[in-house]
């Protein structure tokens, strides 16, 4: 079992890492414990998000970190035991949210935010998962004249990155969305990101991509990684497979594989939920919806109507907690009318973030052959493709599209 490239991890960033490596001419193995994009690669909203330039900073303002203090709002919650432990970290993230270095952020990620949709198109086409996929965009609500007025300043001065977008009031909004609530009195329309229906079923499609083009997937546990002398195993449920290189694309889990090689980098987790509504007899939700207040969207999935929340800090291992989920569906049946639960319980994600905001994407420091794709935060749909091409012109020695300076490990000690 000898090949030139082991992938681990079959969620979207380690699937499209695969299938770029595969295009330059590797022979790939993709392991993973799992089936391809069942773990947080599943759970997300399906945006493939065009639109944020802007990468999702740490609130500043002395009102927002007194509102959050209180502990009691949907967009973002925490556990009070946790947040001794999530400290340093937090810390880092407000730092690195100032708005000299937040600028420094938005310039690095931009050149991946600018290409996600067209490495995405390419892959749609070559798997024909146009079924799954919008070119629609997604609508942005508000609830308060003054924070859709914020809202459509904010947007105004995004102009410079080309992003196409319409400011709707609310009897323009209804036109799109006729079921939203009165209670929403406005909402912004950014058109050039794309949705998806079934963020799960679209991995498993480009991973029977990779398979077609005669990639191997095979079970296995990445944490049984070696090297040995040229080379790195890890065993499969086919057995032991080899290869000079290995990418590490096994986000929130990264941590299991890297932490044994000797590197301690600065990975933060945030929990987020999704829960399926069924949808009631001819109410139709026709683009997702963002209420950015309450944090959470709401998407029509192929599963029902997926309510996804925002930010809980909380410990990986913790058992799911209900209460920002109640919180966000209080919110959500106040403003479009959802039918009952479809989901036995709610489904619960891990998203691995560092605290400046960029991912790691690149060779590591202290060991030959040994590669990081991972920690792409709440945008690893969006990004996995265009993050996937990026690290397989380095691996194959081309000329990469950008700069992969900004993603180095060692822009951390390690």
């Amino acid at each position: 079992m000898q090949f030139q490239i082991i992938v681990l991890g079959a969620g979207i960033i380690g699937v499209s890492s695969a299938l770029h490596l595969q295009a330059k001419g590797y022979r790939v193995a993709l392991i993973d414990k799992a089936s391809p994009g069942k773990g947080t690669s599943y759970g997300n909203a399906g945006l493939i998000e065009r639109s944020s330039v802007i990468p999702y900073s740490f609130p500043r303002e002395f009102r927002s970190l007194l509102r959050y203090g209180l502990n009691r709002q949907a967009d973002v919650r925490y556990s009070l035991s946790f947040l001794p432990k999530a400290a340093p970290w937090l810390l880092s993230y407000w730092n690195h949210s100032a708005p000299a270095a937040l600028d420094n952020a938005a310039a690095a990620m931009l050149p991946l935010i600018e290409r996600c949709v067209a490495e995405h198109d390419q892959f749609i086409d070559a798997a024909k998962l146009e079924r799954f996929v919008k070119d629609q965009g997604w609508i942005e609500i508000f609830r308060s004249d003054k924070a859709f007025s914020k809202a459509k300043e904010d947007a105004l001065a995004l102009t410079k990155y080309g992003l196409a977008f319409d400011l709707l009031d609310g009897p323009s909004l209804r036109e799109r969305e006729p079921h939203l609530s009165y209670k929403v009195v406005g909402g912004i329309h950014w058109l050039d990101p794309k949705t998806v229906s079934n963020p799960g079923a679209l991995v498993e499609g480009y991973c029977a991509l990779f398979k077609q083009r005669g990639g191997q997937v095979l079970h296995g546990d990445a944490r049984t990684l070696k090297q040995t002398s040229d080379q790195w195993q890890v065993d499969s449920h086919n057995g032991i497979i080899t290869a000079p290189e290995v990418v590490v694309a096994l986000g929130p889990q990264s941590p299991d594989v890297y932490n044994p090689l000797g590197y301690r980098f600065p990975m933060g987790i945030k929990r987020g939920y999704h829960q399926h509504y069924r949808k009631l007899d001819n109410v139709n939700l026709e683009h997702p919806v963002c209420d950015t207040k309450g944090g959470f969207v709401l998407s029509q999935m192929d599963m029902g109507i997926r309510l996804t929340t925002g930010v809980e800090l909380a410990n990986s291992e913790e058992a799911v907690n209900a209460i920002q989920l109640e919180r966000c569906e209080k919110i959500a049946r106040s403003l479009f009318p959802l039918g009952e639960p479809v989901d036995v319980e709610p489904w619960l994600g891990l998203r691995p973030c560092f605290p400046d905001m960029k991912p790691i994407i690149g060779p590591a420091p202290n060991h030959k052959g040994l590669w990081f794709n991972f920690g792409h935060a709440h945008h690893g749909l969006t990004l996995g493709p265009v993050c996937g091409r990026l690290l397989s012109e380095m691996i194959a020695g081309d000329v990469p599209f950008t700069s992969p300076t900004p993603y180095s490990a060692t822009r951390f000690k390690y």
